[in-house]
């Protein structure tokens, strides 16, 4: 039921975005409002409070979120307050962000190298994954892992290419122990 809580809300605000046309504002809305949700657990835990009243919690919301945020966001967090499900608010938005990348045709990968990488190689690697996908642009988050001693390991969504260094000395460590 928690996963449905998620698809379903999130599903609603990308179709409402979609048929009025928002959904540029509504995304840029929902990445602050998640970059919020982190820095400031606090504001979970309040909207969680079991002795406070959804009436007070609906209060807070507004006060804080009115004027700040579009009606359509404000109205989003009041009524997942409301229903009880503030606890998933972080997960509806973050779907909903995956469903507004996969409508502009956004890819989102992962790359991990062993030394940090130079601008024209992350161009390379930005031109390359647009080649070989159907994605017309890439968000690329880049991470150091000196343990994969060299090459790359590349995650788009549940897809890996891990051409390390590590990897192949494993694999050719069980070859060779199976020989």
């Amino acid at each position: 039921m928690a996963k449905q809580v998620d698809i379903t809300y999130g599903n609603a605000l990308f179709e409402l975005a979609v048929e009025e046309n928002k959904i540029d504002t509504l995304y840029e809305e929902a990445v602050a409002l998640l970059d919020i949700l982190k820095e400031l657990p606090e504001f979970v835990k309040l909207l969680n409070h079991p002795q406070m009243s959804k009436e007070e919690k609906v209060a807070i919301v507004e006060k804080t979120l009115g004027g700040r945020m579009s009606k359509d966001m404000t109205g989003l967090v009041v009524m997942v307050v409301e229903k009880g499900h503030s606890v998933m608010l972080d997960r509806i938005l973050v779907y909903f962000i995956k469903c507004v990348k996969k409508h502009k045709n956004i890819g989102v990968a992962s790359v991990t190298s062993a030394v940090a990488l130079s601008d024209s190689q992350k161009a390379a690697i930005y031109k390359r994954l647009i080649e070989t996908t159907d994605y017309t642009t890439m968000e690329i988050a880049y991470e150091q892992d000196a343990s994969i001693i060299g090459g790359l390991i590349i995650r788009i969504e549940d897809r890996v290419v891990d051409s390390s260094i590590k990897t192949k000395l494993e694999k050719l460590s069980k070859t060779l122990a199976n020989a």
